[in-house]
């Protein structure tokens, strides 16, 4: 099934990752970053963060200020790098709207093993790194 971030502050590193993971992401504009401190602190970006941002963010320039140039990104900015689908007021709007989002694709009513047939196709390369699918089926 679908599944909603609702990122009411800071997502770093791997804050920004477990949003990434998500089908959608909600993101509060008057507070918080997504941010990748990998470069900055000196640490070389695993291999499944490589493969996760190459699948989930479209454009390369936004992989390159995300990944090579340490951008700390705020909601609206996100918004318009097509990484966040909504920005809103404060935490309790992003809460509201992850809650109003999730009841209308609940009402959709879709098959779960359709659902993550087709989510798996989209990002092949992220589930042969995680073991969900076989080399084979790719």
């Amino acid at each position: 099934m679908p599944t909603i971030a609702a990122v009411t502050g800071h997502a770093a590193a791997g804050g920004f990752m477990l949003a990434l993971g998500h089908d959608y992401i909600l993101m509060r504009k008057d507070r918080g970053v997504l941010y990748m401190s990998e470069l900055d602190i000196g640490l070389p970006l695993p291999e499944y963060f490589a493969v996760m941002f190459g699948e989930k963010l479209g454009s390369a320039a936004a992989r390159r200020d995300v990944l090579l140039k340490a951008t700390k990104i705020r909601a609206e900015e996100a918004v318009r790098m097509e990484i966040v689908d909504s920005a809103h007021d404060s935490g309790e709007k992003v809460v509201e709207a992850a809650l109003a989002l999730g009841e209308r694709l609940a009402l959709r009513k879709w098959r779960g093993d359709v659902y993550a047939a087709i989510r798996k196709s989209l990002y092949p390369g992220m589930c042969k790194q995680l073991g969900l699918i076989s080399v084979s089926k790719l």
